[in-house]
């Protein structure tokens, strides 16, 4: 599976962004998606993901409220829909699939990854 991450750009706080992670191939049957971000200098830590069937979601502290993920499975595609932006979300954000169908938050449970896009939030 590669996957194929997008929408990333950047905007002032408060602003809104949508990411998009595009899998090469069917994604659905028993595989929960998430999003993971790494700032410089940071380690990589997670921010949302999702079950297979959208049933579960989950998401860190730091977006709860902010941040909605969601998946088409007919498309093949995840989506991180982040509104409020804040200086403090800036990082490239990662897309995975998991090894599980439910909801993950940590990184061994992920298969693969995408390239990254970068996000950038000015105060």
């Amino acid at each position: 599976v590669q996957l194929q991450a997008s929408g990333g750009g950047l905007v002032q706080a408060g602003a809104s962004l949508r990411l998009s992670c595009a899998a090469s191939r069917r994604t659905s049957s028993n595989n929960g998606m998430g999003w993971f971000r790494q700032a410089p200098g940071k380690e990589r830590e997670f921010v949302s993901s999702i079950s297979w069937n959208s049933a579960s979601t989950d998401y860190a502290d730091s977006v709860k409220g902010r941040f909605t993920i969601s998946r088409d499975n007919a498309k093949n595609t995840l989506y991180l829909q982040m509104n409020s932006l804040k200086p403090e979300d800036t990082a490239v954000y990662y897309c995975a699939v998991a090894l599980t169908s439910s909801t993950s938050r940590t990184r061994s449970t992920y298969r693969y990854w995408g390239q990254g896009t970068l996000v950038t939030v000015s105060s």
